[in-house]
């Protein structure tokens, strides 16, 4: 009679284990656990593990003839995507990059590459590109794509830009638009030559640059000046020893928050223009309408009439909902914003600590405020 078979022991069961979900897992691969060969069957020199996207770059520079033999892989984010890497030649980002986008035909079709010269995110259809690539191809593995490349550089540099990034579907031979996490955002670097290699964090390119001076009028016009405009007028003329002097900060400090408010609304239309492709509608819909009302609050203040008018509480009432429909919109404007350029935590987390800051003055003054009106209230009565 056959002896029954023996039990496999959980030492090994745990080791299968752990062997499958690595193979499965394509974002368990680092560079050292990769071993690619280009065209002449040769391991590529160097391999970078990219910062974002679970993406690999396996490169070898050839400073002869000045080219570089390079492998990027990928995974897309859903089977029927799209992943892609390039070399931009005048700046940092994705305007004015030089692609190599690859995808996977339909019905298990093999990996179609095609070179992109991505003038502006509305025209992503293929182009010829701004230097010569050759040797091009694609290979799909396990979920992951790879692209193959071999593209001239520049004699005598000792780095390029370069950027990546992987998309969710193609339609009709054509990728789709890429998601704008910060991953997405964020995927771009500086491949260095020589020296020991690393991710180095690009310079800030011209568009964030923009993005970030748009950011910081509107947060300081629309969010900080507009509502200290407001605490000053509603608190501080209460006191008769601060008459006149809380109408020309009020009138002072709203001015200058409408200045800058205009050259950040400014900013803001000239980027939509630039990014055609890119509407973020409900951002650009509160700032037009933020500009229109900060201009009616301006022309207010022309056609303010005296206090003993008898239609003076009309203004009263058109001004201070304007006023703090400005303030309300800016706020939650700002933080759209926040949501949309994806800063560093800290500057969400400052502008946070100062509307809380103006709110606990509000609120101390609003008591104040409660308490000598209703003093003198009393002082008043028989």
């Amino acid at each position: 009679m056959a002896s029954p078979p023996s039990p496999i022991s959980p030492q090994l069961l745990l080791i299968l284990f752990v062997l499958a979900i690595s193979a499965a897992t394509p974002s368990a691969l680092t560079c050292t656990t990769q071993r690619l060969t280009d065209s002449a069957n040769k391991l590529y020199a160097n391999c970078l593990d990219l910062p974002v996207l679970d993406s690999f770059l396996h490169w070898t520079h050839d400073a002869a003839n000045a080219s570089l033999s390079v492998a990027f892989q990928a995974a897309p984010p859903s089977p029927g995507g799209w992943v892609s890497w390039g070399i931009n030649p005048k700046g940092v980002g994705m305007q004015g990059a030089q692609v190599l986008a690859a995808f996977k035909g339909g019905n298990g079709g093999a990996v179609t590459v095609n070179t992109l010269d991505l003038q502006s995110y509305s025209a992503i259809v293929p182009g010829k590109l701004s230097f010569d690539v050759w040797d091009t191809r694609g290979e799909e593995v396990g979920g992951v794509i790879r692209i193959f490349a071999k593209v001239k550089v520049p004699e005598k540099v000792e780095s390029v830009n370069h950027v990546w990034q992987v998309g969710p579907s193609v339609t009709a031979g054509r990728i789709s638009r890429h998601e704008f996490q910060p991953a997405n955002l964020n995927s771009k670097g500086i491949l260095s030559f020589s020296g020991e290699q690393s991710n180095v964090a690009p310079a800030v390119d011209p568009v964030t640059k923009k993005k970030n001076i748009h950011g910081i009028l509107n947060a300081v016009s629309w969010g900080v000046l507009f509502p200290l405009g407001v605490i000053i007028a509603r608190y501080m003329r209460i006191f008769p020893s601060a008459d006149p002097a809380w109408f020309y900060l009020h009138v002072g400090c709203q001015v200058s928050a409408y200045a800058i408010g205009v050259a950040g609304w400014g900013t803001g239309m000239k980027l939509g223009g630039e990014s055609e492709g890119i509407q973020y509608s409900v951002h650009r819909n509160i700032g037009i309408t933020l500009f229109c009302l900060a201009t009616l609050q301006i022309f207010a203040l022309f056609l303010r009439p005296v206090k003993t008018h008898k239609y003076r509480y009309l203004w009263n009432i058109y001004h201070h909902s304007i006023g703090y429909s400005v303030v309300i919109l800016g706020i939650i404007n700002i933080f759209r914003g926040f949501s949309i350029l994806h800063p560093d935590e800290k500057w969400k987390t400052t502008y946070s600590g100062v509307l809380i800051a103006l709110g606990v003055v509000a609120i101390f003054l609003e008591v104040i405020t409660w308490i000598v009106v209703l003093k003198r209230k009393s002082n008043k009565s028989p």
